[in-house]
């Protein structure tokens, strides 16, 4: 794994060209991206995500502009792009986004993402008003700068599940919850993340989230982390995602806490046998929703089928859930470059949950994975006794 460092501008440069080559095809003479993580993507911009909107102008012909309200105005001159224009507040009696537009000095226009009110509005002020996902299908292939930060984020997310076995028993058997076993995994990873990585990572976004729920509420996919002290012969779930430089990555498994019976054993093995179908279909060329259904066969078979609750995976990248998904609908052939998740689970209302999680960066043979901890912990050593 190579050194990780922040993108920088060449890489934004990079993205910025290879849109304007897209911008040929849609018959427009400049693309406004105003998603906040397309535009984070597409010039690094780490902004506060909120109401007001934020807008990157990428004409066919010159440079790029930003446009912002003015209290980010600092931040966004802090940017590489430098050329930076400011409304007062949203919305504004003139709404910021037709504000955008007129000052853009195009009415042959692209633009990521609109309301349905906006977009009739702003039919009357431009001539060609094209919607388009062309920066978000720009985001599903990863180059080798990308997957870096990815990889740096799965291993500090492995870091938690690492905590968690070592440190669990001992904090059950002293009357500890769920959220002291949560607590004590993120804090060592944040504790290593911010004594690993440099300085200049503080002006991306960086940081480790995750769930830990046990016994019957392991059975809620989403379940919530709660003051629930685990029992002997129960099972937790840690499902952990991490970001660095603004890339996501996830690892997730669950624990027995005491030995596994019979029938526990078999659950944890027929979702170590999905995961290994995720990782076995995802190959160059394979559709997206057909690695959804290669790998939860592996749970139907085994006898599961009526207990799953969601689809495999999901993809990541500078979100932590974005397309293309592992899931039945997506027809998106799969690619080298591309990263996902892989999350089979089993759920049984009222009784208990089996989850893992990897993450799965697509190369031109088998799948890279990142995550590690399942790898390196076989089902057998997943147990924290108490």
């Amino acid at each position: 794994m190579g050194t990780p460092s922040p993108l920088d501008e060449s890489f934004y440069r990079g993205v910025v060209s290879r849109l304007k080559d897209s911008l040929q095809a849609k018959d427009v003479d400049a693309l406004l991206i105003l998603d906040p993580h397309n535009v984070i993507y597409a010039c690094g911009f780490f902004h506060s995500i909120n109401e007001r909107p934020i807008g990157l102008l990428i004409p066919a012909e010159g440079s790029p502009r930003i446009f912002a309200p003015l209290l980010e105005k600092e931040n966004a001159e802090a940017n590489w792009i430098g050329d930076v224009e400011t409304y007062e507040e949203f919305p504004g009696e003139e709404h910021s986004v037709a504000w955008m537009i007129r000052k853009s000095g195009f009415t042959r226009i692209a633009v990521d993402a609109l309301s349905a009110d906006l977009y009739e509005r702003l039919q009357a002020v431009t001539t060609r008003l094209v919607l388009t996902d062309i920066v978000e299908r720009l985001r599903y292939l990863k180059t080798d700068a990308e997957l870096t930060l990815v990889r740096t984020a799965a291993r500090f997310a492995d870091m938690v599940l690492d905590t968690i076995l070592i440190e669990a028993a001992a904090i059950i058997r002293r009357g500890g919850t769920e959220l002291d076993i949560l607590n004590a995994g993120l804090a060592y990873a944040r504790t290593a993340m911010k004594r690993e990585l440099p300085e200049s990572f503080e002006a991306t976004n960086c940081g480790i989230v995750g769930t830990v729920h046990t016994g019957p509420r392991a059975a809620l996919p989403h379940g919530k982390t709660l003051p629930r002290r685990p029992q002997a012969r129960e099972t937790l779930i840690a499902g952990i995602g991490a970001s660095v430089g603004g890339y996501h990555a996830e690892s997730g498994a669950t624990f027995m806490i005491g030995s596994p019976d019979p029938d526990q054993l078999a659950c944890l093995r027929a979702t170590d046998a999905a995961d290994r179908e995720a990782r076995a279909a995802l190959r160059v060329g394979s559709s997206c929703t057909s690695v959804n259904a290669v790998a939860l066969s592996a749970i139907k078979e085994a006898g599961y089928g009526e207990y799953i609750r969601h689809r495999i995976g999901h993809g990541m990248g500078v979100q932590g859930h974005e397309a293309p998904w592992l899931a039945p609908g997506d027809d998106t052939s799969v690619a080298a470059g591309m990263v996902f998740s892989s999350e089979p689970g089993i759920y049984r209302p009222g009784r208990d949950g089996y989850r893992t999680i990897n993450t799965m960066i697509v190369t031109g043979a088998e799948p890279e994975i990142p995550s590690r901890f399942q790898a390196g912990t076989p089902i057998e050593q997943r147990i924290i006794s108490i």
